[in-house]
């Protein structure tokens, strides 16, 4: 069964939700996913915790004291001892349950939709007041936390913290979370998560990168594709009675022709699919044991169908895809069906049988890097 985006948070309609409170203001539902069960419990997350393959944080506070570890860790405190809590960051990549529960809120853009964090908490726990950058829905999964919230401008911090904790938070609103509730918050809302007893709490998170860091790697890829070219030359040049002076002729025609190439919004565009598409650093992806060849690919995938790993991202842009860091200018007769991949994240055996070798073949790289695999047929991932 495909996984498909909710078009409702509880009786909530995801349209009226992106057209009233996106990006505008927090908004807390009551029973957004009604008997939710979430795919990964307390059990799996703290064995996570103790793995190489997760970004795992242990936060611990003593009266007003932060302490914050970085996994993996070989041990964990007690679940009896208070006001401590553990972080996985992209628990989407390490199980296909989490995985699929992020799909579902595939009503915003992949190329915002970054990741599911999962944390869980003993009586106490949290990481403090703090504002974030990016939109995030807070759903619990487990037990209960209190989350209280501030549109205050005043962000000054605590000196010297480990953690980046509001000095002097003043809440204007309280509430207490029960599981299938979901808070959604927009960036800089100032907000504290208490944990009211043992309790665990999923993140998804959204990417949202400034300008600035966009912009170095943004000009580095335009100019590995702007081709300038010609040399610096300037015949007729009379003798220096200043050579240290930086010549004014010499800025003038480098200025000239190093600002003549303007990045176009498919130069942007080239590198948002590469940019966006690039996986966690934590990624590996497994290639096939026994890889097949192209001819008996073919025909496995028209018999199983194709399914894009967990870890795998792809983004499509008219003729071309971002896929996990690398740019691809797609055939015309491959574009439609990679682009339904993109989409769906599976091909099912059907939609296959009338694949042409423009289609076959990408596919068929993608399946020996290990960025996708042969169905195993109906899926197992049923919505959540």
């Amino acid at each position: 069964m495909d996984i498909l985006p909710l078009h409702t948070l509880g009786e909530y309609p995801v349209a009226r939700f992106m057209r009233d409170a996106w990006q505008r203001r927090p908004l807390l539902v009551r029973n957004a996913l009604p008997d939710f069960s979430p795919p990964v419990d307390r059990t799996r997350l703290l064995e996570f915790a103790l793995t190489p393959e997760a970004e795992a944080r242990l936060i611990e506070r003593a009266g007003t004291t932060w302490k914050v570890s970085h996994g993996p860790f070989r041990r964990l405190p007690s679940r009896r001892r208070p006001s401590w809590t553990v972080l996985v960051q992209g628990v989407d990549l390490l199980d296909d349950g989490a995985h699929a529960l992020l799909q579902r809120f595939r009503f915003v853009p992949d190329a915002r939709l970054d990741d599911l964090m999962v944390s869980y908490a003993t009586d106490g726990g949290g990481v403090g007041p703090h504002v974030d950058s990016y939109d995030v829905f807070l759903l619990q999964a487990y037990g209960r936390r209190r989350w209280r919230i501030s549109r205050q401008r005043d962000l000054g911090l605590v000196s010297g913290a480990p953690l980046r904790i509001l000095a002097n938070f003043r809440p204007s609103a309280d509430y207490i979370l029960e599981p299938g509730d979901l808070l959604y918050l927009p960036p800089g809302v100032a907000h504290e998560g208490t944990a009211a007893g043992e309790c665990l709490t999923y993140s998804i998170g959204f990417r949202a990168p400034t300008y600035q860091e966009l912009l170095e790697p943004m000009l580095v890829d335009f100019a590995a594709h702007a081709n300038l070219r010609g040399r610096f030359a300037d015949r007729g040049l009379t003798p220096s009675r200043h050579p240290a002076a930086l010549p004014a002729a010499m800025l003038h025609t480098l200025h000239a022709k190093l600002t003549a190439p303007r990045p176009r919004q498919g130069d942007t565009a080239r590198f948002l699919l590469a940019y966006l598409s690039e996986p966690k650093a934590q990624v590996v992806f497994e290639r096939p044991a026994r890889p097949l060849g192209e001819a008996s690919f073919r025909v496995a995938a028209r018999r199983r169908g194709v399914a894009l790993d967990r870890r795998t991202r792809l983004l499509y842009h008219r003729g071309a895809v971002g896929i996990n860091g690398e740019h691809e200018v797609l055939e015309r007769s491959a574009r439609s069906l990679l682009q339904l991949l993109a989409d769906a994240r599976r091909l099912a055996p059907a939609s296959l049988q009338p694949a042409l070798a423009a289609t076959i073949a990408p596919l068929h790289r993608w399946y020996l890097a290990g960025w996708l695999h042969l169905s195993e047929g109906v899926s197992i991932h049923e919505a959540i």
